[in-house]
């Protein structure tokens, strides 16, 4: 998304990031099995990863796992705040 402001021209970029976990749950309660217990598996890895992410980012650590998964790759400049 990009805005000008009309007055001092000045520019505002924004990016939305639209992620859809379903299917993050636990895999013994939900019981399921084939390709949605392998979709599950592999959401909740990257929420792990996810979590491992913020953690660095909290703790200011110089090493940033953001290549762990596609969802922090993907979410990356978010994180970085550009």
């Amino acid at each position: 998304i990009r805005q000008t402001n009309p007055g001092t021209g000045q520019q505002c970029t924004s990016t939305l990031h639209l992620v859809d976990l379903a299917g993050s749950e636990k895999i013994k309660l939900s019981r399921v099995s084939g390709e949605r217990r392998s979709e599950a598996i592999g959401i909740n890895q990257s929420l792990l990863a996810l979590g491992r992410v913020i953690s660095s980012l909290v703790e200011a650590k110089t090493h940033i796992p953001y290549w762990d998964s596609k969802l922090t790759l993907i979410l990356s400049s978010a994180f970085q705040g550009n």
